[in-house]
């Protein structure tokens, strides 16, 4: 039985990353798709609830957000099985998508380095996983666990979205993205604590607190998503959201949940060189995305 603990881990951990990568295609979907969709809406047609009751009107936003809700399944599946440090950082994976898509749409080609750093990309991902070999800790941690955590957070939240208020612009779509990455970390963090109670069915998930937390950061963070779309170039917003929102359920995983990596010595600064390469690959693609040409409109 001992014997086939180590095996058993490492089809889990195949497992919640292949839902993972399920999970990074359909949201690659919902995010091209809903940008377009709300590009299709003029920046002074109003925002928040204005902006959702046009978009309400759009059927290729419904497409977009049917792929959404696809995609949060299989994430949600991943967190069941795996720990934030192995599942959010799968969720880079999103970019890689989404840009060839929203370049097909816009009836454009990526460069040959957008393919190159696109490719950096997936190895220095693939091996941060194996490399790093990430644990899971705790599925769920008490409020007062949460607390600092939560100041910090809710401190940034709301600095970023007032500053948002007074800018236009990449700048604008850019802060949102800040807003809508903090919603969603902290929705992926409080999904593994819901979800774990399923074991004990429906009812004891209904109880948790968790359940009702990530339902208000999810509904905020899908709001200010679709302001973020509409101020700015997918190029903007979607790398912000798509590198913060894994950077901040991993700063959570640790010292929320107790998740780490098991690595020593050498693989320590091999991790370093990783996550380097990932940041600098994911800031070469968002700029090179940044300087296409706006995608065509959606027909509302």
């Amino acid at each position: 039985m001992i014997s086939s603990m180590p095996g058993m881990i490492r089809l889990v951990t195949i497992l919640a990353a292949a839902l993972a990568l399920l999970a990074a295609v359909l949201l690659a979907i919902a995010s091209a798709a809903q940008q377009r969709a709300a590009a299709s809406v003029p920046d002074d047609g109003g925002g928040g609830l204005r902006l959702m009751g046009v978009l309400l009107r759009n059927k290729l936003w419904w497409t977009g957000t049917l792929c959404d809700a696809g995609g949060f399944v299989c994430q949600a599946a991943a967190l069941g099985v795996g720990s934030l440090l192995l599942v959010q950082p799968m969720l880079v994976t999103t970019l890689l998508f989404a840009l060839p898509l929203g370049a097909r749409w816009a009836h454009r080609r990526l460069r040959r380095s957008d393919w190159v750093w696109a490719g950096l990309l997936a190895v220095a991902l693939a091996t941060f996983v194996i490399s790093g070999e990430p644990t899971a800790g705790i599925d769920r941690a008490p409020p007062e666990r949460w607390l600092p955590a939560g100041l910090v957070l809710g401190t940034v939240f709301v600095v970023c979205l007032l500053a948002a208020a007074t800018r236009r612009g990449t700048t604008r779509a850019v802060l949102l993205a800040v807003c809508v990455a903090l919603a969603y970390a902290v929705t992926d963090a409080l999904t593994k604590g819901a979800v774990s109670q399923l074991d004990d069915g429906v009812y004891a998930m209904l109880r948790t607190w968790e359940l009702y937390g990530l339902a208000v950061a999810s509904v905020a963070g899908t709001i200010l998503q679709q302001q973020a779309f509409q101020a700015g170039n997918l190029g903007a917003s979607l790398p912000t959201i798509t590198v913060g929102e894994p950077v901040i359920a991993v700063v959570l995983g640790v010292t929320v949940l107790q998740e780490h990596l098991r690595s020593d010595g050498a693989e320590w600064a091999l991790i370093a060189v990783l996550v380097v390469v990932m940041v600098v690959a994911t800031v070469a693609l968002a700029r090179s995305a940044a300087r296409s040409p706006q995608a065509a409109p959606a027909a509302a």
